[in-house]
């Protein structure tokens, strides 16, 4: 059984509180993209993880995966051996604020239930896996708010190219929430303007985690000002808590002809184009 697990681009994200128990409190535009890593699940006599792909190298195959984590949640939800063996094609950067591991969770999640026959765990189990994976169940754009267990259409229709960048360092997101001078921000401001302006509403939002992201890691502040070079480009922004920023093109060759020059000039980034995935 094959399942894809979409790079999530958090559009806008802002930290609107902390709860008592430490987890931050977000109201995030989070959109799903057509590319991303492949789930391979087939029956095993116990569990096995393996790994492959241009990031393969880089999955931990021990039980500190959220690969393993979901296949013991759900063995442990429905009283089943987790007699499985999962293997992952791993062609997105690890560590890098587009949702790759917990992508990889919510796919696993997904192909489990069909291939055991089962339904999906209640979402506050979900976020115990993290706050990204309920929303990596989604397709298209979606507004995520809370800790993750809140989430609601959003009717952002821009239908451009996205282009992904990532200077190839790790920024730990537990870090960057202690350097967030303010955790306690305004909300998305979701108006009418979200459909007759798409790209002029996002403009008026903010990812609260880019500047200590940077702060972190000043390499993704050239991450953005190469992207904010190219020729075309409508928006510019970090996702999530970094590194990887992505670029908004309404014009394929514009955005194709951005990731050409990006790549002749930094080859040691990873660059992707991608579109919003539907279905």
């Amino acid at each position: 059984m094959h399942i894809f697990a979409p790079a999530k681009v958090n559009l806008a994200l802002h930290v609107t509180g902390q709860r008592a128990d430490g987890y931050h409190e977000l109201d995030s535009a989070v959109v799903l993209l057509n590319c991303g890593d492949d789930i391979h699940i087939s029956a095993h006599d116990g569990f096995k993880l393996t790994a492959d792909g241009p990031f393969g190298s880089m999955v931990p195959l021990d039980r500190s995966n959220l690969i393993a984590k979901a296949v013991d949640l759900m063995a442990q939800y429905h009283s089943k051996s987790p007699d499985v063996h999962i293997h992952l094609t791993k062609k997105l950067p690890p560590s890098s604020g587009i949702g790759g591991g917990s992508s990889d969770a919510a796919a696993t999640l997904v192909g489990l239930a069909e291939f055991w026959g089962c339904d999906l765990p209640p979402v506050d189990h979900m976020t115990r896996l993290g706050a990204d994976v309920p929303v990596c169940l989604q397709r298209g754009t979606v507004r995520m708010r809370g800790i993750g267990q809140q989430i609601d259409p959003l009717d952002w229709a821009w239908a451009g190219w996205y282009l992904l960048v990532n200077p190839g360092v790790g920024v730990s997101t537990p870090d960057v929430f202690r350097r967030l001078p303010n955790k306690s921000n305004p909300p998305l401001s979701v108006n009418k303007q979200i459909t007759t302006d798409p790209i002029g509403w996002l403009r008026d939002q903010r990812n609260d985690l880019q500047p200590p992201a940077v702060d972190i890691a000043p390499v993704i502040q050239d991450v953005l000002d190469t992207l904010s070079r190219q020729d075309g480009v409508e928006l510019v922004r970090m996702s999530g808590s970094g590194a990887t920023c992505f670029a908004l093109f309404d014009d394929y060759d514009a955005c194709q002809h951005a990731a050409r020059n990006i790549v002749s000039d930094q080859p040691k980034w990873w660059v992707a184009m991608a579109q919003t995935c539907c279905e």
